[in-house]
C-alpha cells in the first residue's frame, strides 16, 4: 500500500475521528434548524448568512498522489466574508500552496512554499428554503493567481468559478440535501516561454448531511468534473468522480469546524483506458475549514 493511500485513509479516519471526539464534548446546543452556508466541505449551501454577519476562515486543502512519483499538494487560504446586505455575501481571500513533487511523469520536480493567489468571492441567494421548495445562491468568484495550482510552476492565470447551490432538508431538522453545478474557465500564462493556454472544468455535486446531536452533523459528498481544453468545452481532457465523508462540529457560539475527505472512484483520461485519470486530477483530496465569526 503506497504512502499517498495511506495519507487518504487516515484523513478519511480524522473526518470520523473529529466526530466521534465532539460527540462526547460537552458542547452547548447552539444549532437549531440548519445553516448550510458553511456545513459542507468541498461544496456549498445556498444560505449566506445575516446582514451585518463578518467571519474569519481557515481553509486548508490537500491533495495528493498524481500518475506515479510523489505528489504532495497544500493550499492554505485565508478569507474574509462580510453580508453587507440581506441575501448577498463578499468573501475576499488570498492563499500560500507548498508542493513535493518528484518523479511524477511530465512535472518538473519541486519542493517550494510560495505565496499564490488572492480571490474575491460574490454570492446571492435567490430563494430561500422556508418560503420555496428549495434554496438557491449563484456563486461566482474570481481570481489571480502567480503559482500554478497543478505543477507549481510560476505562472500569470487567471480564473472563475461560477456556481448554482440548491440545498433542501429531506428530512425536517435533521437530514439536508445540496446540488452544485459549477463551470470553472481560466487563462494561464507561463511568462517562462511566453506561451498561454486555456481550460475549463464543469462540475456536478451532490452532498446529504444528517444530525447525530445537535452541533454535529455527519454525511458525504460525490462529485464528478469532466476537464476540457479551451474554454468553450472544446476537447475533452478527463474526467473523474470523487466519493469521501465529511463531518461537521459547531464548537461554540462562534466557531465551526469542517473536516472532509474524497478518493477518485472512477476516472478517466482521454485517450486511455485506466479506470483512473491521474493527469488532470488527483487520487485523494482532503479538507480542514475552520471558521470564526466576529
Amino acid at each position: 500500500m503506497s504512502f499517498e493511500i495511506r495519507r487518504g485513509r487516515w484523513v478519511g479516519v480524522l473526518c470520523a475521528a473529529i466526530a466521534g471526539v465532539a460527540a462526547v464534548l460537552p458542547l452547548g446546543a447552539y444549532a437549531e434548524g440548519f445553516d448550510t452556508e458553511h456545513i459542507f466541505g468541498f461544496m456549498i449551501g445556498s444560505d449566506v448568512g445575516d446582514v451585518g454577519e463578518r467571519e474569519f476562515q481557515s481553509q486548508s486543502t490537500g491533495r495528493f498522489a498524481k500518475d506515479g512519483g510523489r505528489y504532495r499538494a497544500l493550499n492554505q487560504e485565508m478569507e474574509l466574508e462580510l453580508v453587507p446586505a440581506p441575501n448577498f455575501r463578499v468573501e475576499l481571500g488570498t492563499s500560500f500552496s507548498a508542493y513535493d513533487i518528484n518523479r511524477v511523469p511530465g512535472f518538473d520536480d519541486r519542493r517550494q512554499l510560495s505565496w499564490q493567489s488572492v480571490s474575491v468571492d460574490f454570492r446571492y441567494r435567490f430563494l430561500e428554503r422556508e418560503a420555496a421548495p428549495f434554496g438557491m445562491t449563484v456563486a461566482l468568484e474570481t481570481r489571480a493567481g502567480r503559482v500554478d495550482e497543478t505543477t507549481a510552476a510560476a505562472v500569470r492565470s487567471y480564473g472563475t468559478q461560477l456556481t448554482v447551490a440548491f440545498d433542501r432538508e429531506v428530512i425536517p431538522n435533521f437530514a439536508v440535501a445540496a446540488l452544485n453545478v459549477s463551470y470553472e474557465p481560466e487563462w494561464t500564462r507561463i511568462p517562462r516561454n511566453g506561451t498561454a493556454e486555456q481550460d475549463a472544468t464543469i462540475g456536478v455535486a451532490f452532498g446529504l448531511m444528517a444530525k447525530v446531536r445537535p452541533d454535529i452533523l455527519i454525511g458525504g459528498e460525490a462529485r464528478y468534473f469532466r476537464k476540457y481544453e479551451g474554454i468553450g468545452l472544446d476537447e475533452l481532457s478527463g474526467q473523474a468522480l470523487f466519493i469521501g465523508p465529511t463531518a461537521y462540529v459547531q464548537l461554540s457560539e462562534r466557531s465551526r469546524l469542517t473536516a472532509t475527505w474524497s478518493v477518485q472512484a472512477w476516472g478517466q483520461r482521454a485517450g486511455s483506458n485506466a479506470a483512473l485519470d491521474l493527469v488532470n486530477f488527483e487520487r485523494h483530496q482532503a479538507r480542514l475549514v475552520y471558521g470564526l465569526n466576529f
